[in-house]
């Protein structure tokens, strides 16, 4: 099956879950609104543009074709991180249309190229965290695009996911603006871990983006207390700041 027809595919099957519980005609009603608004305004790839598809075969293979940079400098508290590629060109387009403008259906493109980064590392991992939203913000995207990616690599690896042994307790600022100091007080006891799911295991954390690792240091610290035997980072990015 083409990449766009699984990626609408994916779209669809995400519209249809949202509908379960609903009477049969609001559920008739919202089917024909969303095949309505795909009329007219069709899904274009978000990275040359290319219309009904999320993410065409071009990009994939120019993207598919871009070395792995490897290991990156570990935040406190993280033993080892591995980002796919430089937060630039294409894949900054994707990352950001994943997670702002609401294209799930990439996080099973990222997520296959995440899970081609972690088979090339030695690392033992029993569990997947992703890093998790705020309840306000997850209400408000409607999602969290770093647990979309956890669960595309969980599946690939046949490692579980378990997105609630972690848990954001603190809603923060956005940190783009942001110095490195500035996130690290940003982050400051912002999560909490579940140790009953974590205690004693390796731990995988799942991000869209690396840049200064303030966040991921926040999740590793929190895992940490918890009797983590250690906590590795898996980025699609890296930026710099």
């Amino acid at each position: 099956m083409p990449d766009h027809v699984q990626q609408h595919s994916t779209i669809t099957s995400s519209k249809a879950r949202s509908m379960a519980g609903l009477s049969k005609p609001r559920q008739a009603l919202i089917k024909i609104l969303n095949f309505s608004m795909d009329l007219i305004f069709p899904p274009r790839c978000v990275g040359c543009g290319r219309i009904d598809t999320y993410w065409c075969d071009a990009c994939e293979i120019e993207t598919v074709s871009l070395d792995f940079p490897g290991l990156h400098s570990p935040a406190a508290g993280l033993k080892k991180v591995a980002v796919t590629a430089k937060h630039e060109g294409k894949l900054r387009e994707a990352v950001q249309a994943l997670k702002y403008q609401n294209t799930p259906a990439l996080a099973k493109t990222l997520g296959e190229r995440l899970t081609a980064c972690l088979q090339r590392q030695d690392w033992t991992i029993d569990i997947i965290i992703p890093v998790p939203l705020h309840t306000t913000r997850l209400k408000e995207r409607g999602y969290n695009q770093s647990e979309l990616l956890a669960q595309n690599v969980a599946l690939n690896m046949g490692i579980p996911c378990r997105p609630e042994a972690l848990q954001r307790i603190r809603q923060t600022q956005s940190q783009v603006t942001m110095t490195a100091a500035e996130r690290v007080t940003n982050m400051q006891d912002a999560f909490s871990a579940n140790c009953s799911l974590s205690t004693g295991k390796q731990v995988l954390l799942i991000d869209d983006v690396y840049t200064t690792g303030s966040t991921m240091s926040a999740c590793a610290t929190a895992l940490l207390t918890c009797g983590v035997q250690a906590v590795y980072g898996l980025t699609v990015t890296a930026a710099r700041i």
